[in-house]
């Protein structure tokens, strides 16, 4: 009898173990998928004011989207959330646009040499922000459904772990890609 508890102890100390390990797994996985997310947002970042300077030689008047999206850049590098992050990510994305068209309204700016290969990298970063998002995404969605499904949710509960936010897209316009033609 007494060894029949003892089995049962160790058995279950070794699935709590067991399931530990992958929550561990889990959210390692979406923090270095966040991170993949942050590089690129960062690769984003520092190509916006080469565009923005770009833009600017050719269309003075256009100083209030320029400044905007400027300010858009910097208010969404200093997000500490990934909620917050995300909701600022979506603005920025919407001033890319305007940008964008501003650039495309200038025959000469979009022949400029300089100019088509900041248009070619930026599509490569919102290629990479994509494909990353997708990824985090997905590692949220198992660490999540990890956290909600028995018996995991039993360890999950008990060292305090919480569900994780999607970085999402929210608006039908956002989930069309950035036109930059070249």
């Amino acid at each position: 009898m007494e060894s029949l508890v003892l089995i049962t102890i160790f058995a279950l100390t070794g699935w709590a173990i067991f399931i530990y390990n992958r929550l561990v797994r889990d959210r390692n996985r979406v923090n270095a998928a966040w991170s993949d997310i942050d590089v690129q947002l960062k690769r984003r970042y520092d190509l916006i004011p080469q565009l923005v300077e770009a833009v600017r030689q050719y269309a003075a008047y256009e100083r209030a989207t320029l400044s905007a999206v400027i300010e858009l850049r910097n208010l969404a590098q200093q997000s500490d959330s990934v909620s917050e992050r995300a909701e600022r990510e979506k603005v920025l994305g919407k001033g890319m646009h305007q940008l964008i068209a501003v650039a495309e309204q200038y025959p000469q700016l979009k022949a400029n040499e300089s100019f088509l290969e900041l248009q070619t990298n930026l599509t490569d970063v919102e290629d990479h922000i994509q494909y990353a998002r997708r990824y985090y995404n997905g590692t949220v969605r198992n660490l999540n459904t990890r956290i909600d499904t028995f018996p995991d949710l039993i360890i999950a509960r008990l060292f305090g772990y919480r569900h994780n936010s999607y970085f999402e897209l929210e608006s039908g316009q956002e989930r069309q890609p950035m036109e930059i033609r070249l």
